[in-house]
């Protein structure tokens, strides 16, 4: 049985930290004498190039963060104040306030119970059912306001079904920008999730696949947009020396400290993927032998990169709810944490628009991200996997 915390409190088993070394230190020390720490520098350019390469895309844009990449994207796609913008509800709270600093609404989208991501199903009857088309915009009929967007959030490493939105975009004329923040490496029928619709934006956050301690990545085949975006990032200063700005810009731009971090992460990126795939495949085999357990939809038409692997646990057949689980492994050092509280159930957007909304509850109250680190040694994980197997019998 697992050892009582009271008797020898066990080490910390953290839910997901980054692995930097000696190659991150290099860099950083390179960048520290030549003097190159701020936006401007090698590194940034290296690092754009490298996640263009890597996405298969004609641009890359680095950002401050994932949430100044979504910021931008929809101001190049062309979101307005008081425009709508269709988005996934079980999701951290970022691209809602992305939507929000344009001066546009979030209007909230379900999760599909077979994915955990957007429901596809439900965007289609919103638009056929719910808005009227006026020379050739879509309008919401309940609110007037005309929709400008779909911004669906590729979840947890999974993948949102893409097909039936990219064909709802193309006949209602909107555009697709994906929030990729947690989905770097990730794959949808042969394509890196980021890059199947119109932009993409990826995170370099301290928990994310690869890091740069912060820092986003917009990533898009549209030069046009990508040059805007990245004339945004520095302010709009529209001349290499006077202090001219044609119009009102933002300080979002990746530091060359950041970039250098990020690219000595890459040089680890494929180790990186694979180490979360035998992760997840051991979180899968372990909730394939427990009732009450079920591990995060993996379709066959996707190739999740599992950034953090993550449980549904049905109390009457596990013997325990998730909060309880969750209160218990963390008396045994071992960190798990729920999903985020559906945004269409936050106080942040308290009374908005929401297409469905019981999926992403139920999800909410039932799922467990765990222990997903990439330097998360078998030792360990085989640690975790005791505790939970343990606590099935705890009826």
């Amino acid at each position: 049985m697992v050892m009582s915390s009271k008797e020898h409190p066990p080490s910390r088993i953290p839910l997901s930290v980054p692995s930097v070394g000696e190659g991150e230190l290099e860099n950083l020390r390179s960048c520290i004498e030549t003097s190159w720490v701020s936006s401007a520098g090698p590194y940034v350019r290296e690092f754009e190039n490298r996640l263009a390469e890597l996405a298969g895309t004609k641009n890359a844009v680095a950002t401050a963060s994932g949430t100044s990449a979504l910021h931008l994207s929809l101001i190049v796609a062309g979101v307005k104040r008081d425009e709508e913008v269709l988005v996934s509800t079980l999701s951290f709270i970022a691209p809602a306030n992305a939507v929000a600093y344009t001066g546009a609404v979030p209007v909230f989208v379900d999760a599909d119970p077979k994915t955990w991501q957007m429901c596809p199903v439900l965007v289609e009857k919103f638009l056929r059912e719910d808005c009227k088309i006026r020379n050739g915009d879509v309008f919401n009929k309940k609110s007037g306001r005309k929709i400008s967007a779909i911004l669906p959030v590729h979840i947890l490493g999974g993948v949102v079904e893409m097909a039936p939105l990219l064909a709802l975009a193309k006949e209602f004329n909107l555009p697709i920008i994906e929030d990729a923040t947690e989905g770097l490496g990730a794959i949808y029928q042969g394509k890196p999730v980021g890059t199947i619709g119109e932009v993409g934006c990826y995170s370099f956050n301290g928990n994310k696949l690869i890091t740069c301690g912060g820092g986003g990545m917009i990533v898009s085949d549209h030069s046009r947009w990508a040059k805007r975006a990245r004339h945004l990032s520095t302010q709009a200063k529209s001349d290499p020396a006077e202090y001219i700005h044609d119009e009102i810009g933002f300080n979002y731009r990746l530091t060359n400290l950041q970039a250098a971090l990020g690219c000595a992460q890459l040089d680890k990126f494929e180790r990186y993927v694979l180490r979360k795939k035998e992760i997840a495949s051991a979180y899968k085999s372990l909730c394939n032998e427990i009732d009450g357990l079920n591990f995060m939809p993996d379709p066959e038409w996707s190739e999740s990169v599992f950034w953090l692997s993550a449980i549904a646990i049905d109390p009457h057949g596990f013997g325990m709810g998730s909060r309880s689980l969750l209160k218990k492994a963390g008396e045994q050092g071992i960190e798990m944490r729920p999903l985020w509280q559906p945004l269409h159930l936050s106080p942040a957007y308290k009374g908005s628009m929401m297409l469905g909304g019981s999926v992403a509850e139920d999800l909410f109250k039932k799922v467990l991200c765990v222990p997903s680190s990439v330097d998360l040694d078998n030792e360990n994980l085989e640690r975790v996997l005791t505790f939970i197997k343990e606590s099935s019998q705890s009826k």
